[in-house]
């Protein structure tokens, strides 16, 4: 039997609930915040851990709170996972005012839970409001948010190296507005997901097409930011490219269509010797919360890394290539095809070492000087 006192500590903290002293709780609060930690709580689940994938898996909460009229926002709550109403004139839906992020919840072999750089992923979605024009949480807040979600949903987190919990912070414009402007009021969201490998092919190398006509970004645009407004623009080519059996699309710059720039959903590298090349972020690529790890890593073995304007030709002198992000975690490529010529790829070596150290760290048998991991519980 839990003692009170520690009984409320361990509900205060589990929930979204204040631990100011004399705040009294509703018996509704209270009921509410004892389901989430029963849920929690409870380890049995019917997950085929072996066999996730990325595929939609909706969890038991998601947390929730809207903007003040001072453009604050209010103390989020934890809600069963549902459906949100929303204005027809809502600015997320006629004007695609919106930011997301993505972050992973772990499970260590002790048991314990963590999260990698959840303060990294609170500062970009920062500078991705501003861009918008939107009121953004505090880091505290969010990091506070990505906590409780993880938490109340623990039973999905898969076992150590089966997977991990994704979580999707989302921020949107859910006020009604009619003339083109700034929405007046604002939805900030988290919820979580069981998943896998983020590709099918699972850890196989990835086959990359470089598409040359349609483009991601442009100068003075957002792909610099995770705005919502980037990702619907770029189904056509993943769809055309999935059609012809490969695996994702590379795109070029839209001014010269001479320079690689980012995969989809991933930032790219490439590995000629010792020296790392990759894209500069500078406007029109999304500054990856693992591609900046990645390099860290990389000078820590040694390595030179370059981050400038890469040529689509110099695809054609490099030992290796991979991506990186959050969902795809660190992907070899095994080919990519420009101009109807197939460049392959056969070492994995350097990604390899790179994927080695990066999971050291997260798991604890690597020290982390850094202080990249946030443990949870």
């Amino acid at each position: 039997m839990i003692q009170r006192a520690a009984f409320f500590r361990r509900l205060i903290k589990s929930s979204s609930l204040p631990s100011k002293v004399g705040v009294r709780y509703s018996t509704a609060q209270v009921a509410t915040c004892l389901q989430t930690i029963a849920q929690s709580d409870d380890e049995s689940i019917d997950i085929d851990w072996e066999n996730l994938g990325f595929n939609l898996m909706p969890t038991d909460y998601m947390y929730l709170t809207k903007s003040c009229e001072d453009g604050h926002f209010k103390q989020g709550q934890l809600n069963p996972y549902g459906n949100i109403q929303l204005s027809p004139s809502a600015g997320v839906l006629n004007y695609g005012q919106g930011v997301f992020e993505g972050t992973k919840a772990c499970r260590r072999d002790d048991g314990g839970l963590f999260l990698f750089r959840p303060h990294q992923n609170a500062m970009r979605m920062q500078i991705g409001a501003e861009r918008m024009c939107m009121p953004c949480p505090s880091i505290d807040q969010f990091v506070d948010a990505v906590k409780q979600t993880a938490l109340a949903n623990k039973r999905f987190i898969p076992p150590p190296g089966k997977g991990s919990l994704y979580i999707r912070p989302l921020l949107i414009g859910s006020g009604p507005i009619l003339g083109l402007a700034p929405a007046p009021e604002y939805t900030f969201l988290v919820y979580a997901c069981p998943v896998g490998n983020y590709f099918k092919e699972g850890i196989a190398p990835l086959n990359l097409y470089v598409e040359e006509d349609l483009h991601r970004a442009l100068c003075g645009g957002a792909g610099g930011v995770k705005s919502i407004t980037n990702y619907a623009p770029v189904l056509r080519a993943i769809k055309s490219a999935k059609e012809r059996g490969f695996t994702d699309v590379l795109y070029l710059d839209s001014v010269h269509k001479r320079y690689i720039e980012e995969v989809s959903s991933c930032n790219i590298f490439l590995v000629k010797g010792k020296i790392l090349s990759t894209p500069a972020a500078s406007g029109t690529i999304l500054e990856g919360v693992t591609r900046k790890s990645i390099i860290d890593i990389a000078h820590d073995l040694g390595y030179q890394v370059e981050e400038r304007l890469i040529e689509v030709e110099e695809l054609n002198n490099a030992d290796e290539v991979f991506c990186t992000g959050t969902a795809v975690g660190i992907a070899p490529v095994g080919s990519i095809t420009y101009k109807a010529k197939r460049i392959e790829y056969k070492k994995v070596i350097t990604s390899k070492q790179l994927y080695s150290r990066l999971i050291g760290i997260q798991r604890g048998v690597i020290e982390d000087k850094r202080d990249w991991i946030v443990e949870i519980e």
